[in-house]
């Protein structure tokens, strides 16, 4: 019922924890999927079927008092009728799909102030838009509000199809994870169904370019966070500067979850030949911490020849492809090791990588003088390239549609009152007659 005021803490409150409901029971899916609890919990049958019809009416139920307040103020307004018509015209315009989007920028940032301070104003998308933005900007606003979580729940979500107990049954997985799914497409694909021209193919390829260039400039003292990723990258830490000591363990405890990644993932591999042994992932750590050497490597090979004595850092990258090509051969030939066992290391490392990020951002103080410093940025670097291409490859799949349809769905009101939207969105002004 905190629903009902859109303006007060009780919405933020209540926006917050349904989000957080979502993330408590996704991780916690995760969390019995590897220790195989989940699988003696669904042996039953019964169980599993009650599970999924309680998560049906929980969704039904969620979903009904998050879109109740809107239908009572227009029934106090226009009639009940009128505003069940009004409704289901909403959805058909997508309405859905912003309000889940927005639920993600206040949760975020309502989650931030309470647990770290410094709160300010953050703009949600709500102006009437008539200028494309290109994709280095909506992925300087909405990449670790809205991008970055999404990635992470679908990661969740595809460990989970693969790995769970559950996904016996289709019907139940797809009761279990449907709205957690419209969540994940809502935070990626939102900011670029609502923007002119979003899925314009020469736009996107000209936005993924300047994507690119805006990643690797680097900028000088006054550069701007909209020309340098790396000003950019350092202004999203100005929260964890004036935090204080119990905001900086939170933050620490909440990243240790992308650990939980590494410790499902390399039990599945075949190498282990079904061992559960933790000495099987103190080695997995092991191999871990070398892969960080080698990025560490070849970071200093960058730094130190790459300008002035290139064939030495050709030399380095050499050494290392052969030197992993064969390690590979051998683990194929002397073990059980499969090459879907990559995959799985990918879903091991990747994640335990990021929780590492996240972790030497809360220590910027102690590591920033060190050397390992400037290695933590690089590898920042090419997370956030790798989670530019993952959001941008949905956004190129959807270019090859008529860019018409696109457009039509975001100015269906206008087209309805015979404005002439192709002039207001390529911003072009009539010729005047001589």
């Amino acid at each position: 019922m905190l629903s009902f005021f859109y303006t007060t803490v009780g919405s933020f409150f209540n926006t917050t924890m349904v989000i957080l409901a979502v993330y408590a029971f996704l991780w916690g899916r995760l969390y019995l999927c590897p220790n195989g609890l989940e699988g003696a919990a669904a042996s039953s049958s019964n169980d599993s079927k009650a599970l999924g019809t309680m998560l049906n009416l929980f969704i039904i139920q969620l979903s009904l008092f998050m879109a109740l307040p809107m239908i009572v103020e227009n029934s106090l307004q226009n009639g009940f009728l009128q505003a069940i018509w009004h409704f289901m015209t909403m959805q058909l315009q997508l309405s859905s799909v912003f309000h889940t989007f927005s639920m993600g920028t206040h949760a975020h940032y309502f989650g931030r102030t309470i647990l770290h301070g410094v709160a300010k104003y953050r703009p949600v998308g709500r102006g009437f838009v008539v200028q494309h933005e290109s994709f280095a900007e909506n992925y300087r606003l909405y990449a670790r509000s809205h991008f970055v979580k999404a990635i992470e729940l679908g990661l969740i979500l595809s460990v989970y199809a693969s790995h769970g107990p559950t996904e016996k049954s289709t019907f139940t997985f797809i009761a279990l994870t449907i709205s957690s799914w419209f969540l994940v497409v809502s935070w990626i694909v939102a900011p670029f169904l609502f923007n002119p021209l979003g899925f314009d193919w020469l736009k996107t390829v000209h936005d993924f370019d300047d994507f690119m260039n805006w990643i690797w400039f680097r900028g000088g003292v006054f550069t701007k966070a909209e020309e340098s990723w790396e000003v950019w990258w350092h202004e999203e830490q100005d929260h964890l500067r004036t935090t204080g000591h119990w905001g900086k363990l939170v933050e620490v405890i909440l990243d240790l979850r992308f650990f939980l990644f590494h410790y499902g993932a390399v039990y599945r591999l075949g190498i282990t030949a079904g061992s559960r042994r933790i000495a099987i992932y103190w080695l997995s750590l092991i191999c871990f911490s070398v892969i960080l050497g080698v990025h560490v490597l070849i970071s200093s090979a960058w730094d130190k020849w790459a300008a002035r004595k290139h064939i030495y850092y050709r030399l380095v990258q050499f050494l290392i492809i052969i030197l992993g090509t064969l390690a590979l051969l051998a683990l194929l030939k002397f073990t059980q090791f499969k090459l879907m066992d990559i995959i799985t290391i990918l879903l091991a490392f990747i994640p335990t990588g990021y929780g590492l990020i996240l972790i030497a951002q809360v220590l910027r103080p102690i590591l920033k003088p060190t050397w390992i410093w400037g290695r933590v940025v690089s590898l920042a670097r090419l997370y956030d390239i790798m989670f530019g291409v993952i959001v941008l490859a949905p956004v190129a799949a959807l270019s090859w549609m008529p860019g018409s349809m696109q457009t039509r769905i975001l100015f269906n009101q206008a087209f309805s009152r015979g404005l002439w939207i192709s002039r207001i969105v390529t911003a072009k002004k009539p010729k005047a007659h001589l």
